[in-house]
């Protein structure tokens, strides 16, 4: 098989890099994403080459050639070259030597098969040469890429055995590349050794489970997943009322015309609808301050309020937003109000209330709690309309002060 023709593979420099790396020699070929999405017309953002020579050999050649050369994962036999102001990656072939589930020990090796075999599914093992297109197929990854079925490499128990990860990897790559029903020696394997995620650190998995949430339509995806207890030891929280709402949730984005839905909010959806459990399991993943924020924001209480804008005027746009479309029983023209809707900032301050005979001191503070609540009750007047309520509201406390 060849692989298609695509603007990526016409990037300038590409070849003349190939060429000094080998490639008319077999020394160098397409590994990975690129292969396996060029295969499938999609667009090709990341290219990963693997080479026989040593990491060694590809610095002496880069540097020869005055191509710029980053020793990005030398210690994993990985060289970064920059060429038209963008990243390749070139990975000498490996073979593991050891494995604990989290790390591997490798030596090199020029065995294509063993540089294949150690890779986790059978579509991400495909080869091409980068000049002619001609692709090397070792465990039937094209066969697997055409019917859309992800495959561990050999024994899927001893693959996850290898590297944990690769349980939240798998489905992933099921939700975007696969189909369902999941091959059933995968899915078996990922149940039994759901547990060993435990020994992987918090980072890596919320790493994984956003990306699987910030695909398309993962909801299939997360159903097994689900059913079959896969993030039970590291995510509890996560239930069948949780699938439910992220299931309602995507239906919502697509009504609503969202183009990114924001893997965050798709998260808060499967987790209990409360504000300090988002933000004890935000914590529990190692999340950003920011992302924490807005997922306990969007699972807490709204505050009362009237229409959207009020409710995006009092706890914030996002949030709002965040909220509207997580609950179901909204209409979704309360999201719409709200998409390009910025806003407005309080049209009086206090020096309005003292030109208006107050007297500084605590009391305006509280006249301009009350009248901000009438201005966001009038639906955010401009100041020309405010300065009646103002007026009115002031003239009332005058008054009381006089009769005090």
């Amino acid at each position: 098989m060849i692989l298609p023709d695509a603007p990526w593979r016409h990037r300038p420099g590409f070849d003349n890099l190939c060429r000094l790396l080998g490639a008319e020699e077999d020394k160098v070929r397409l590994v990975g994403g690129a292969v396996r999405d060029g295969l499938l017309h999609l667009d090709v953002n990341d290219i990963d080459l693997a080479t026989s020579l040593s990491p060694e050999e590809v610095l002496q050649r880069l540097g020869k050639a005055g191509i710029k050369a980053v020793p990005t994962g030398i210690a994993h036999g990985t060289i970064t070259a920059i060429i038209d102001h963008r990243p390749v990656e070139i990975t000498t072939l490996r073979r593991d030597v050891s494995t604990d589930g989290r790390r591997a020990t490798v030596a090199y090796t020029e065995d294509w098969r063993e540089d294949a075999a150690r890779r986790d599914f059978t579509i991400n093992a495909l080869y091409a040469n980068p000049l002619t297109g001609e692709v090397q197929d070792y465990f039937g990854g094209l066969e697997d890429l055409a019917v859309r079925r992800v495959r561990f490499i050999g024994d899927a128990a001893a693959r996850i055995a290898e590297d944990h990860l690769r349980i939240l990897r798998y489905f992933r790559f099921l939700a975007r590349f696969g189909s369902l029903p999941p091959d059933v020696e995968a899915y078996r394997a990922c149940i039994d050794h759901a547990n060993s995620l435990m020994a992987l650190s918090r980072e890596r998995i919320a790493d994984e489970v956003l990306k699987l949430l910030a695909l398309p339509d993962p909801s299939a995806v997360a159903r097994l997943m689900i059913d079959g207890d896969i993030l039970k030891p590291v995510l509890p929280e996560i239930d069948r009322d949780g699938l439910e709402r992220l299931t309602q949730l995507i239906a919502r984005e697509k009504d609503a015309n969202i183009d990114a839905p924001s893997p965050l909010i798709r998260l808060a959806a499967l987790l209990p609808q409360d504000g300090a459990t988002g933000e004890r399991v935000a914590a529990r993943l190692k999340l950003s301050n920011k992302a924490r924020k807005r997922i306990a924001a969007a699972l807490a209480p709204p505050p009362p309020h009237g229409s959207a804008r009020e409710l995006a005027f009092r706890i914030g746009k996002e949030s709002a937003m965040d909220q509207l479309l997580l609950d179901s029983a909204r209409p979704l023209t309360d999201l719409a109000s709200l998409r390009h809707w910025e806003m407005p900032d309080f049209p009086i301050g206090g020096k309005d209330l003292l030109a208006m005979g107050v007297m500084p001191g605590p009391a305006v503070a509280r006249l301009l709690g009350e009248i901000k609540e009438d201005w966001i009750a009038a639906g955010f007047p401009p100041r020309e309309a405010v300065q009646p309520l103002a007026a009115r509201r002031v003239e009332i406390f005058l008054r009381s002060i006089q009769q005090a």
